[in-house]
């Protein structure tokens, strides 16, 4: 190493110092990324072994102030669950079979956004970037309230990630217009969400408004739908969505629709991945 690399590393280096001194560091949930990807037939297992080994942990979990993650899966039965048919998240509704969600701290999306953005192009340049692959689902997220269904008993959304919930149950609610969504988000903080909380399997439901991508993302990734109407509802389950579905989640639409605020788009299960592993890869088509 030459004197004026150790000088351009050193300066670099005091630099974390620096931005760990300023800002936003609270221990709370401020933003989210939900990515649901659908691998390109055949290529299942080589997808999921980048996920797992490089992209999870260097495009992901090993960027600034992204402090929780966690993946998890749709086998075949799963998909075949999901509804409406006709959904504006994903076509077929069956596509994406795989979802990652994260948290990032409050108020630091847009210093997240920048680091995000940066390595992304890096991972790209240096070909560490899975290609045989669609983007159906992806978006980043602020965080809008978060439902309990025990109150102030049992894990906080900061912990949801990291709890062992044996499934995730995925809600997209559209609301009629922009100046309905502050409504809508209110019945379901009210009146909805707790009713349909109450004796159910899941123990929370963290709700999230999506926020356009940068202009200068990677270009395999769609611009984000529904900006200024969409609500993003992730229930977290103690039980496998298969066992309790039909009792508690085949109908979320029906009083979405009775409400006249907005409309289902996607409902859909999933199950947590066993990280380091293929369990569940051949169970996918």
């Amino acid at each position: 190493m030459t004197d004026d690399t150790a000088h351009t590393h050193e300066t670099r280096s005091h630099l974390y110092a620096e931005l760990a001194a300023v800002g936003a560091y609270g221990a709370d949930l401020g933003h989210a990324l939900i990515t649901m990807v659908e691998p390109h037939p055949g290529r299942e297992r080589e997808y999921n072994r980048w996920y797992e080994d490089d992209h999870y942990i260097a495009g992901a979990m090993a960027m600034p102030w992204m402090y929780a993650g966690r993946r998890w899966v749709a086998t075949r039965d799963l998909q075949l669950l999901r509804y409406p048919e006709k959904s504006a998240v994903a076509q077929p509704v069956t596509a994406g079979c795989y979802i990652s969600v994260y948290w990032i701290t409050a108020g630091r999306y847009t210093d997240h956004m920048r680091w995000t953005v940066g390595i992304n192009k890096r991972l790209n340049r240096d070909h560490r970037v899975f290609q045989d692959r669609t983007h159906i689902f992806t978006a980043f997220q602020d965080h809008a309230v978060t439902v309990y269904r025990d109150g102030d008993e049992g894990p906080r959304d900061i912990h949801a990630l990291d709890h062992p919930y044996a499934g995730l149950v995925v809600q997209v609610v559209d609301a009629n217009s922009p100046e309905q969504r502050g409504e809508l988000l209110a019945w379901l903080r009210d009146d909805n969400l707790p009713k349909q909380l109450a004796g159910s399997p899941a123990a929370m439901v963290t709700v999230f408004t999506p926020t356009p991508l940068p202009l200068d993302r990677m270009t395999y990734v769609k611009q984000v739908d529904g900006v200024e109407t969409r609500l993003t509802l992730l229930w977290f389950l103690q039980q496998d969505p298969r066992e309790v579905w039909q009792d508690h989640f085949a109908g979320l639409d029906t009083a979405v629709a009775a409400s006249g605020l907005g409309d289902v788009q996607f409902v859909a299960p999933f199950i947590p991945t066993v990280p380091g592993t293929d369990r569940y890869a051949d169970e996918l088509r």
